[in-house]
């Protein structure tokens, strides 16, 4: 009879430490309780060791952090000269709400003079940031989630190799968990030939100290500080669509000239500090950009310690005509679920391409959930048919956003991303061309469908939204 007490009194007390520390976060305390009733003892570890607020971590402000600040300050000094207007008396944007999220004094500056290069497949844009590799002359610094050990994975690592051995700077970092099965020959060669590495977030070391839950998720390449590639490609064979159960990869990445590169490359520098403690602020890393583009860039620099959900929000409250997603994730927060409900009450056109094959069936599962009931409310859903779909893209009237973020919670508020929102009409058009070529190549997903499932299959589906909030 004591044990049964005591057992009782021990998931008691588990419950509500975690009532007490997400008291703000309802979502995340009901998918931990629904672990903890399921694995008491096993899910109270994971919950210790995984769910602890970044905010936790904030270094404590020193000179390092200001040289970085006032780095940033001069950066948008000089790309206020670059401008033709004062963005901040003559809106870029002619939602209030929207320009004040883009204006917002935490977030990096609205560029000009830019000139933006769109690609929808693998192929090219390797082919694309590889070259601009083997043209480097001063340094290269490249950061990914992923990379592989594979066909392409060794074709990157030779090709830094020899730029490192004549004599460029070459600079390396990959995410602890997204690189787990990277194996040390892969590195020794590139340390071998001078290339530095670092890796963020190290597996082991983060689960000490209980940070293992924020991935750095980013897709960096800055060549030279000119020339800057983001968007959804990581570096292994799948993405050529050379893996045989996912088949054609269909995803969007962008190669970027003009001013917007220096802030990808203050994106890749503060990374660079937080793994290695070293500080990219000399002139040789941030050029006078030589690009006449006339495209506005702004670049997103977001995370736990930055969320992008307010700008998210802000793209899909503010559309008067249409919000257009793509995502190969779609778990969305509550604030978003209710703003698309608006905008499609508001007569707003929504419509939101998915994987037709996903690549993890939990999440899928929770996606249907969220799927189905915005059925209800008059969005339309479309299942991409031609291979897998990693495109990460929304448009929103005339303004499109597109980088590394998913639509999901772990991207909302979980994960370092990097993002591009594109005010001129030649991008966005592009975008919005390819998203209704994938549309053609999709099938619409209809609520009748979800009426013939069996219970066991809806009971799946609770169970995976339930704990959505942890994905």
């Amino acid at each position: 009879m004591l044990w049964i007490i005591l057992t009782l009194l021990l998931l008691i007390s588990q419950a509500a430490i975690v009532l007490i520390n997400e008291y703000c976060r309802p979502q995340k305390a009901v998918a931990w309780l629904v672990i903890l009733y399921i694995f008491p003892l096993i899910g109270f570890l994971l919950y210790y060791f995984v769910a602890k607020e970044y905010s936790c971590f904030y270094p404590v402000r020193h000179k390092d952090n200001r040289i970085l600040e006032h780095l940033k300050e001069k950066l948008a000094d000089r790309c206020k000269i670059r401008l033709p207007i004062d963005l901040a008396d003559q809106p870029i944007h002619q939602d209030e709400g929207l320009h004040a999220i883009l204006k917002n004094g935490n977030s990096l500056p609205i560029t000009a003079c830019n000139e933006t290069t769109v690609y929808i497949e693998g192929e090219k844009a390797f082919d694309a940031m590889f070259e601009s590799i083997s043209l480097a002359k001063h340094h290269i610094h490249i950061e990914f989630y992923i990379i592989r050990d594979d066909n392409l994975g060794t074709r990157f690592q030779q090709l830094l190799i020899q730029k490192a051995q004549e004599g460029v700077e070459v600079r390396l970092l990959y995410d602890g968990i997204g690189c787990r099965k990277l194996g040390k020959t892969f590195l020794e060669g590139l340390h071998n030939a001078g290339v530095e590495t670092g890796c963020f977030f190290p597996l082991l070391s983060t689960f000490i100290d209980k940070r293992i839950n924020y991935r750095n998720h980013r897709k960096i390449v800055v060549v030279d500080g000119e020339v800057g590639f983001i968007g959804g490609l990581n570096i292994g064979d799948e993405y050529l669509g050379n893996n045989s159960e996912i088949g054609y990869w269909r995803d969007t990445h962008f190669k970027i000239k003009g001013d917007a590169v220096l802030w990808i490359q203050y994106t890749f520098s503060t990374d660079w500090y937080e793994v290695k403690q070293q500080l990219l602020t000399a002139p040789e890393y941030y050029p006078v950009q030589e690009s006449q583009g006339n495209e506005f860039v702004q670049i997103v620099k977001s995370g736990p310690d930055e969320t992008i959900l307010e700008l998210i929000f802000s793209l899909i409250v503010s559309a008067k005509k249409r919000i257009y997603i793509e995502t190969p994730y779609f778990v969305p927060d509550p604030s978003v679920l209710l703003a698309l409900k608006t905008a499609a009450i508001r007569g707003v056109d929504v419509r939101i391409i998915i994987p037709a094959v996903p690549d993890s069936k939990l999440v899928y599962l929770a996606s249907l959930s969220y799927v189905r009931e915005l059925l209800q409310a008059g969005i339309r859903f479309y299942r991409y048919q031609k291979g897998f779909i990693h495109a990460k893209v929304i448009i929103s009237d005339d303004v499109a956003c597109s980088g590394s973020t998913n639509m999901d919670m772990r991207s909302f508020t979980g994960q370092f991303e990097i993002n591009a929102v594109f005010f001129d009409g030649k991008i966005v058009d592009r975008l919005l061309k390819e998203f209704n070529r994938d549309l053609g190549e999709s099938e619409e997903v209809l609520l009748t469908e979800f009426e013939k499932w069996r219970k066991f299959q809806k009971m799946k589906e609770v169970f995976a939204r339930l704990l959505s909030p942890l994905f």
